[in-house]
């Protein structure tokens, strides 16, 4: 086995790898699928726009992007057009040679389940693959023009319908496409999932597990059930831990603390500390980079992250 996939649950050998845990991979969630301009001005939502946000976020230390493609008849939705995506991805792979690119199939709001499936056209090197229905109910700020694409403020009442046999079709067509699959664990009741598709060869170690903490009918998002999720993490998996809102700066550091990978960005949180916003994907990757450094955990460069998740060691090309 690997040296950086390890018995994350044993206390031993935490003790044991204590200040030589391998480098740290730090994920950036530049846009989402759901908010957008209205709610911070550096949200990106244009082609490139996205792809200069990304490298903001790989100039400050990110190994991998996960993006979200806008429609371009309103930027209030996610598109799941492969062309638009292909657009995207190579004006990232132009400012970031090196990152490993990571799209979305969860989507927003209004993807449909033959839209999931049609973004895989695009050819990421990795995309998130959910292991349960997500369920949320919020409110959106109004988009105020000069905003292109207007609305009014709105709840959202919202379910990812993912069932397992969607599950199981995604995951086979990214099997196929030679797309490396981050599951998504928003409870680990959700680990039957990673397991079964483990056992029918449809998923390959290392199992890239994101744990997703504090999303509506998510596990509440408190160090205790980080704790928790690790303790069914299955045997050959490396984690990354998410922390959504106010959430995220705690649950970071608890991933950095407990040898995990991070995921920081503005899909997830808009805010560097209470009452000041971040000023971009760029800053929040430096206070992730500036956190692990006080705990003397190294960041992973985009080559170690691609031999640590099993990727290719050479960048898609688009």
């Amino acid at each position: 086995m690997h040296e950086h996939v390890w018995e994350f649950r044993d206390p031993y050998e935490w003790m044991a790898r204590y200040a030589k845990f391998p480098p740290m991979i730090v994920t950036c969630a530049v846009d989402g699928g759901i908010q957008g301009k209205e709610s911070h001005p550096a949200l990106p939502e244009l082609p490139d726009e996205i792809a200069q946000s990304t490298k903001e976020a790989y100039e400050a230390g990110a190994s991998v992007v996960h993006i979200h493609g806008r429609d371009p008849a309103d930027f209030t939705n996610c598109t799941d057009d492969p062309e638009v995506y292909r657009e995207i991805l190579g004006k990232v792979r132009e400012k970031s040679p090196e990152i490993i690119i990571n799209i979305t199939t969860g989507g927003g709001p209004t993807t449909t389940d033959e839209g999931r499936v049609a973004i895989l056209d695009a050819g990421p090197e990795m995309a998130t693959l959910n292991l349960g229905p997500d369920m949320e109910r919020f409110e959106l700020a109004e988009r105020k023009p000069p905003l292109p694409h207007p609305r009014e403020a709105m709840v959202v009442d919202m379910c990812m319908p993912f069932t397992y046999g969607f599950i199981d079709r995604l995951a086979g067509v990214m099997f196929e496409k030679g797309i490396k699959p981050e599951l998504e664990i928003y409870q680990p009741g959700q680990y039957w999932v990673s397991r079964g598709l483990a056992e029918r060869g449809l998923i390959k170690p290392p199992y890239a597990h994101q744990l997703v903490m504090g999303v509506q009918t998510a596990s509440y998002p408190t160090p205790w059930n980080v704790l928790n999720m690790l303790q069914e993490l299955p045997a050959g998996s490396v984690f990354t831990v998410a922390g959504v809102g106010k959430y995220q700066w705690p649950l970071v550091t608890m991933g950095i603390i407990l040898g995990g990978n991070v995921r920081v960005g503005l899909e997830d949180n808009l805010y560097e500390r209470r009452g000041r916003k971040l000023k971009g994907n760029g800053e929040a990757v430096e206070k992730v980079v500036r956190l692990a450094m006080e705990f003397g955990r190294e960041i992973a460069t985009p080559a170690q992250a691609r031999e640590m998740l099993g990727l290719s060691a050479t960048p898609s090309c688009y």
